[in-house]
């Protein structure tokens, strides 16, 4: 889409300011005790509870919370043992298609939630498959282009990133999902700050959007974002800078 990276750059400073709110301490827990749970709770031993740490402090979490949620899934694991992960996959207004992950104990609930949020916007719910295919899974970094130059992010290549994206002063570093705790710790041992570091479903084929649809599609992905169930929400839409950063922003 027209300025991808400035539209993950929105996403992570949008998530900064709910998780100040509280409003993601509870979503970021969940994905450490079902890590811990799954992998166990040696971070240097399993890269998706070393993902949902990072994550966490970088919402500023407190030390003591990511403990516990790591305790949680390692010892008697009851809470963990009640969520599962689900994909929903729909389209929204204008035909965007929306890949809606969630962490659940309860999948028919959630499922009907996601579904009236879809009805509400114009939207509609797809079966699994529907959409999925349209997109890839990747893990990206992004970088302040203000802060470092793209020579600076060469480390990450040497660790095993694919590329290196550049729009509007930020960059975009993309790698498969397994080599992205050995580009994320390049780069700390390297002293590159970036923005954010996590696993998303990056569209292969984008729907363009006007104005209106954006503002639907915007109203959408923030109703979802704070369903307490969902933890990432992917669309493939593509719109101009201004509208992004006038509708999403």
């Amino acid at each position: 889409m027209s300025g991808h990276s400035k539209w993950a750059s929105i996403k992570h400073k949008k998530a900064i300011v709910d998780s100040r709110r509280g409003q993601a301490f509870t979503k970021l827990s969940r994905h450490i005790t079902i890590a811990a749970k799954e992998g166990g709770g040696d971070i240097v031993g399993n890269p998706a509870l070393a993902l949902a740490v990072q994550k966490a402090k970088d919402a500023s979490m407190p030390k003591d919370n990511i403990q516990r949620a790591i305790d949680k899934g390692t010892g008697a694991g009851a809470d963990a043992a009640s969520y599962e992960n689900v994909m929903y996959e729909g389209y929204g207004p204008g035909g965007v298609a929306v890949l809606v992950e969630a962490l659940t104990d309860n999948r028919n609930r959630t499922g009907a939630d996601v579904r009236h949020l879809f009805s509400k916007s114009g939207g509609s719910l797809g079966e699994p498959g529907s959409v999925a295919y349209l997109f890839d899974k990747k893990g990206v970094v992004v970088v302040d282009g203000e802060k470092h130059g793209e020579d600076d992010l060469m480390v990450a290549v040497e660790a095993g990133a694919d590329d290196i994206e550049e729009d509007d002063g930020t960059f975009e570093i993309i790698t498969e999902p397994t080599a992205l705790t050995a580009v994320r710790e390049a780069l700390d041992a390297a002293g590159i700050e970036y923005e954010s570091a996590q696993q998303v479903y990056r569209p292969t084929v984008r729907t363009p959007l006007d104005e209106e649809a954006a503002e639907k599609l915007s109203k959408l992905i923030d109703s979802l974002d704070e369903h307490d169930d969902v933890s990432e929400v992917h669309a493939n839409f593509d719109v101009s800078d201004d509208v992004l950063e006038r509708v999403f922003g």
